[in-house]
């Protein structure tokens, strides 16, 4: 039976402070110690005190565990930090990203820094010619992922997967069956909401689009089979909860290729919780996302049940499938079949187009280009 190394005391998950964090974490092959995961990448640490963010880190420890890969090698512009991560896994701290890529006893790579270093790495590792996790966003820029996207298709055989975890929660794996199958005919409307007890004062407007919203934009886009061709944002009465620089909640309208109009409300301040939404109508039915599984206590004439406060009890299962299924892949000598290079570009495309259209106050074609036939379009 394989062992597996968790994480220990002392692992560090930033906060807002570690924006400029940079991580890269080759894995390689054939071991059976933790893959040491997202310790740089996961917006939702912003706006949490120190003790929540102990509360987190243990939480990650406990759950984030995987097997089929071990950590050789590590780099990080902060050289205590990339010591502290290094060392449970007994791999050895390099200077910088390429030269992990480039490292011999590097199999695959996974990127967790901050976003603009993001297309950089990658690039290396398609010239390596190593299969390379990216955690969201794929490139800050559209040329920057079509970059990528041509590098990959001139490599001939598909090397990067994009970390949109929410294709791997079982709720929305049901609601694709659902859909898929007919059972509500085709898909008329789809309503979402993506709430936040609250943020912190960094937390911009355009980050409702570029760090939050953009998990919608890529599960819609793979929920639907169906690129999102418009988006217009409106803004209803601002909550008092936010910071005076805010726009909360806005309420992004996508438009679908085959005709879908999907509404999303972004409310980061919500104060009451961390509640995700999400329901397709159809021509015969509909169908709705399922909450998290909760008790239901019924006393002195109240019925209640728990909302969870943080994303990691509603998405710590998916986090864990996704990289489960990216290594078994791996491993087994197959090409990733997560969201991929050119899904992460869309991502990137539409969600840029939705801060236009906020500050704009206009509806923005996103123009997103032809799909390649590389990434199963016609193209």
């Amino acid at each position: 039976m394989a062992d597996e190394l968790r994480h220990r005391p002392g692992l560090p998950v930033p906060g807002v402070r570690d924006r400029r964090l940079r991580h890269v974490l080759p894995l390689r092959g054939g071991g059976d110690l933790l893959v040491h995961l997202r310790q740089a990448c996961v917006p939702e640490t912003k706006g949490r005190t120190l003790e929540s963010l102990e509360s987190l880190e243990s939480e990650l420890r406990a759950r984030f565990t995987v097997t089929g890969a071990r950590v050789t090698a590590v780099t990080d512009i902060d050289a205590a930090r990339a010591e502290e991560t290094a060392a449970p896994a007994g791999a050895r701290v390099l200077p910088d990203g390429a030269a992990v890529v480039a490292a011999d006893d590097v199999d695959a790579v996974l990127v967790t820094s901050w976003g603009p270093t993001h297309a950089e790495h990658v690039l290396n590792a398609i010239a390596a010619g190593k299969p390379v996790f990216c955690e969201k966003p794929l490139g800050t820029t559209a040329e920057d992922c079509l970059k990528i996207v041509a590098a990959e298709q001139a490599h001939g055989r598909r090397l990067v997967q994009v970390g949109f975890m929410r294709r791997y929660d079982a709720g929305y794996r049901q609601l694709k069956q659902v859909i898929d199958s007919g059972r509500i005919g085709e898909p008329l409307i789809v309503h979402c909401a993506h709430r936040n007890p609250t943020v912190p004062e960094s937390y911009t407007s355009a980050m409702a689009a570029l760090d939050t919203a953009v998990h919608e934009v890529d599960v819609l886009r793979w929920l639907l089979d169906d690129e999102i061709v418009s988006t217009r944002v409106v803004t209803p009465r601002a909550t008092s909860k936010r910071f005076e620089h805010l726009e909360d909640p806005p309420i992004m309208l996508f438009e679908g290729a085959k005709g879908v109009r999907i509404d999303l409300e972004v409310f980061v301040n919500c104060q009451y919780g961390y509640d995700i939404q999400c329901e397709a109508v159809g021509e015969e039915g509909l169908v709705r996302l399922p909450d998290p599984a909760a008790v239901a206590v019924r006393t002195g004439g109240r019925h209640s049940t728990e909302v969870l406060t943080d994303w990691v009890g509603r998405f710590a299962d998916a986090f864990d499938t996704e990289f489960r299924e990216w290594i078994g892949n791996l491993a087994a000598g197959r090409e990733p079949t997560g969201p991929s290079a050119w899904d992460g570009y869309a991502a990137t495309v539409i969600t840029s187009a939705t801060v236009e259209a906020l500050e704009s106050g206009r509806v923005v074609a996103t123009d997103v280009e032809p799909r390649p036939a590389f990434y199963g379009g016609a193209a």
